[in-house]
């Protein structure tokens, strides 16, 4: 797909309003869109295509999809979720508000569609450290989570770029994978003696020395030089990007937000839905550490909650009709 995602003719959404609306058109939002599509809701997805994982090439830990490209598997998705009769629009949410028929969502085309309830599924962005080289390997050379990347660097010089002293704990779980980690502790400041000590045992090298960029021949990474010009050898670096909730959807309602360690987040329960009512937050949008697998099952959880919803209401509103036909 050479990293862009297609862009088939989609269907103009109507002035009716829609059963649900999902924001954002990644695994987790499709994943909700396919099966309330399936259970014949009137379904549309406004996806701005950018998928957290867009910047790598493959996809580890999916169960059936191991070594895949995410931005295949999103294709797959627009696919079977336009085959179920879910409608894909290619637009960014500029605002969302609370209207008498559920919600009303304006996008940056201009467009504006009620639905009777929202998916938000609109992730996060990495913001990564201020060090020359790192973003343009990120994705390849330069990765963050050691459950996607870590078997892949079986055997290798694995350096750890931690940003914080809780950060230290990656290299603890990288150590299984390889003899050779190096944690470079610049970033993260002062490292308790504790903690020092722990790792050394463990037969992991601490670097306090601080890097100023990315060494690389070609395309692949080689290195990392410090600050005395010395270059550390390397074959991939796990980093700490912080976090950034894409969540303007959400707080645009008001919904409500959690401190967590990444920072504050959407409040979910546990099937997604926030303190909106009507309103589910899926994937990266309702966890930050969500992965693939995870992701996909978030979408589906609330898929299967907001169906349930409607069918009560729906079987409700019968029963008031046949009270009031019996009361005639």
């Amino acid at each position: 797909m050479n990293g862009q995602l297609s862009s088939p003719p989609t269907s103009r959404p109507g002035s009716e309003p829609w059963d649900v609306i999902v924001i954002g058109g990644g695994t987790a939002g499709l994943s909700a869109a396919l099966i309330l599509a399936r259970a014949r809701r009137r379904v549309l997805v406004l996806d701005a295509q950018e998928p957290r994982n867009r910047f790598a090439p493959r996809m580890h830990g999916v169960l059936s999809r191991d070594g895949y490209s995410p931005l295949q598997l999103v294709a797959d998705g627009y696919r079977e979720v336009r085959d179920a009769d879910g409608v894909i629009e290619h637009a960014r949410v500029i605002e969302t508000r609370a209207v008498a028929e559920g919600f009303e969502v304006v996008t940056d085309l201009g467009t504006r569609m009620t639905a009777r309830r929202l998916v938000v599924a609109t992730g996060a962005r990495d913001e990564l450290p201020d060090i020359p080289g790192l973003a343009e390997q990120w994705g390849r050379g330069v990765v963050a989570c050691p459950y996607c990347d870590g078997y892949e660097a079986r055997g290798r010089a694995i350096g750890v770029l931690a940003a914080s002293v809780m950060g230290l704990h990656k290299a603890h779980m990288l150590r299984p994978y390889s003899n050779d980690v190096t944690v470079f502790t610049a970033l993260a400041g002062d490292i308790p003696a504790a903690e020092r000590h722990v790792l050394e045992a463990r037969g992991i090298r601490l670097e306090h020395r601080a890097v100023v960029r990315l060494v690389t021949e070609g395309d692949t990474l080689t290195g990392l030089e410090l600050a005395d010009g010395t270059v550390a050898p390397l074959d991939v670096v796990f980093a700490e990007p912080t976090p950034v909730p894409l969540d303007a959807p959400l707080r645009q309602l008001g919904a409500a937000r959690t401190e967590t360690p990444f920072g504050p987040w959407a409040t979910v329960d546990a099937t997604g839905k926030t303190s909106v009512d009507g309103v589910w937050a899926v994937g990266n949008t309702g966890n930050p550490a969500a992965l693939v697998p995870i992701a996909a099952g978030s979408g589906a959880t609330a898929a299967l909650a907001i169906n349930g919803e409607i069918i009560a209401e729906e079987v409700a509103a019968a029963s008031a009709r046949v009270v009031e036909a019996g009361a005639a």
